[in-house]
């Protein structure tokens, strides 16, 4: 008898380029210039978009955003708790050569209950950020 889970679908570049597209226009109902970014499951980049007024470290801090809630998948809104001073992993941004950044803005993204990605944005407040991220994280580019 055969436990294997059934296959998910990846996410493809027209899935994050319609996640991109959702942040972007929840960002922009807002006045607010960003950066998106979407990685795949492996980490690597499907879509980024930085609008032309945005701070440019916005292409920076999505990218990290992403890359932290794919790999802890979890918000990072739900993460940055744990690496201040007294929190159990405060060390861990510091411990690792990778781009991790425990800013809200962040979130892992599920098909069929799946991690099939991530994406981030960076450029208006971490509130936003998360907003806008979690308005994409929502649309329909994740279901099928």
């Amino acid at each position: 008898m055969s436990t294997t889970a059934p296959a998910v679908a990846p996410l493809t570049t027209a899935d994050a380029e319609t996640l991109v597209a959702a942040a972007a226009a929840a960002a922009e109902a807002a006045d607010v210039t960003v950066s998106v970014t979407v990685l795949d499951a492996g980490g690597h980049l499907l879509a980024f978009r930085r609008d032309d007024r945005a701070v440019l470290i916005s292409g920076e801090t999505s990218t990290r955003k992403a890359y932290t809630a794919l790999q802890l998948d979890a918000p990072t809104a739900d993460l940055a708790h744990l690496v201040t001073p007294d929190g159990p992993f405060h060390t861990l941004p510091t411990a690792l050569d990778k781009p991790l950044l425990f800013i809200a803005g962040g979130r892992p993204l599920h098909r069929d209950g799946r991690l099939v990605g991530a994406i981030g944005v960076g450029g208006g407040t971490p509130e936003q950020d998360n907003d806008f991220a979690a308005a994409a994280a929502g649309t329909a580019a994740l279901t099928r």
